[in-house]
């Protein structure tokens, strides 16, 4: 995290999974709240949980600053967003890249970020679905100040698509963890998603 502070990240994305919302096991509060003392950038946590609703209090006191849940999880959607803003945090709403928008816009004023997965949820380092996209650019028509994130295989060429359709959050793992260097990679994907918007 200090690594990626120093490199001139704009937010530390952390995926939180549970093994039964996605089939792969992450970390919990605990490691968000252990990290949090090493920086200063918002947390935009991630969660890929099947029941955000049961765990909003434990994210927002580990130092979350955007909790962002899955529209198909078990959890009742609106119940789960009121929780998160009562809980004096921005609320993000993520979809599966199957999943129709219809999910989201009917939450879009309670919402500070929308979050369109590029791939599907539960490991990292796969290819950008440019599928997905058609999403990005109906809910930016819809609403053209919310953040909308994209989430999966963006790198330095994919940024550029993802940022041409309307989105303006990007979350890159492998391209920035896998670079021998970091600073120089995130200075590469922000000009190209600055010069495609």
């Amino acid at each position: 995290i200090e690594r990626m502070d120093k490199a001139g990240a704009d937010y530390m994305h952390l995926d939180v999974m549970d093994g039964h919302f996605v089939p792969n096991l992450t970390f919990g509060a605990p490691v968000i709240k252990a990290v949090r003392k090493y920086t200063d950038k918002p947390f935009d946590v991630h969660l890929m949980i099947s029941n955000p609703l049961d765990y909003a209090e434990d994210f927002a006191k580990a130092g979350a600053d955007i909790i962002c849940f899955h529209s198909e999880c078990d959890s009742d959607t609106e119940e789960t967003i009121n929780k998160i803003l009562s809980l004096g945090k921005k609320a993000g709403l993520a979809i599966k890249p199957a999943t129709p928008i219809d999910e989201v816009v009917k939450y879009l004023d309670k919402l500070s970020m929308v979050l369109v997965m590029t791939v599907e949820p539960g490991f990292g380092g796969q290819s950008f679905m440019e599928s997905t996209m058609p999403k990005v650019e109906a809910i930016r028509k819809i609403n053209p100040d919310i953040d909308i994130e994209v989430d999966g295989g963006i790198n330095a060429e994919t940024i550029k698509i993802a940022a041409k359709a309307g989105a303006n959050v990007f979350v890159a793992g492998s391209a920035v963890f896998k670079s021998e260097n970091p600073a120089e990679t995130i200075a590469i994907l922000r000009k190209n998603a600055q010069d495609a918007q």
